[in-house]
């Protein structure tokens, strides 16, 4: 159970008032929709929630993420978008200590998606090694949206020359039925094929996936507009009955 007041304040008011005041100008019934069976989703445009968090990046964070309330499905997705803005120090295992709490709060793909790494592209380099290893961690979980995270997060950092055939290995390597984490590979599979067409069908062709995974892989590749009608064609044929 969450604490009823978070010691946090921003500008003397609770964050939560902030949250509240911006669901005013909402789409809650379309943010149900695009989240079905989330509790207490009050519909705030992610802007306005980027907004809220760089102010919150920019004062006393730690104390906003040691008690960062998370009764509606925004307030969780603050709390990671918090964790994308402040500035790491050195200590990366500091840093993915605070990750690990957020994505232990994990309770949507809109949560989990928003999400990115704080750090300049140098940081995120020098530690890529210990990121890729944690990320894994997630990868061989056994909780949907753990294991969504994981997926996500290295499709966002790590599709290229160095990792490329290591992701595929990961993607092999799950067997969970949640339609998240489903979701979430046949997204990066996509992903994988833009950058690397030929070797993501290399890849397809001998694919430990699902059918229902690998299906939608090849929907989502066919749906990208960076992917030529030749290569859609081909891709149509290795379809799996």
């Amino acid at each position: 159970m969450e604490k009823s007041e978070n010691a946090f304040l921003l500008h003397g008011k609770p964050v939560r008032e902030y949250i509240l005041k911006l669901a005013e100008n909402s789409n809650k019934k379309f943010a149900e929709k695009l989240n079905p069976g989330v509790e207490n989703v009050l519909g705030l445009r992610l802007p306005d929630l980027r907004k809220l968090a760089i102010e919150i990046a920019r004062s006393d964070w730690k104390a906003y993420l040691a008690d960062a309330p998370s009764l509606y499905m925004e307030e969780r997705m603050l709390h990671g978008l918090v964790l994308g803005y402040i500035k790491p120090d050195d200590d990366i295992e500091n840093y993915l200590s605070y990750v690990t709490r957020f994505v232990k709060i994990i309770n949507s793909w809109s949560v989990c998606d928003s999400f990115k790494f704080a750090g300049s592209k140098k940081y995120l380099s020098s530690h890529s090694d210990r990121i890729l290893e944690y990320l894994k961690s997630f990868i061989c979980s056994d909780k949907e949206y753990e294991i969504r995270f994981g997926v996500v997060m290295t499709m966002k950092y790590f599709i290229d020359d160095s990792h490329i055939d290591e992701l595929f290995g990961f993607y092999d390597s799950i067997h969970h039925d949640g339609y998240y984490v489903k979701m979430a590979v046949a997204w990066a599979v996509s992903f994988c094929f833009v950058a690397y067409p030929e070797k993501t069908i290399e890849y397809l062709k001998r694919a430990k996936l699902d059918d229902f995974t690998y299906n939608k892989s090849i929907q989502k590749t066919i749906e990208s507009y960076r992917v030529d009608e030749e290569m859609k064609m081909r891709l149509r044929a290795m379809r799996r009955k």
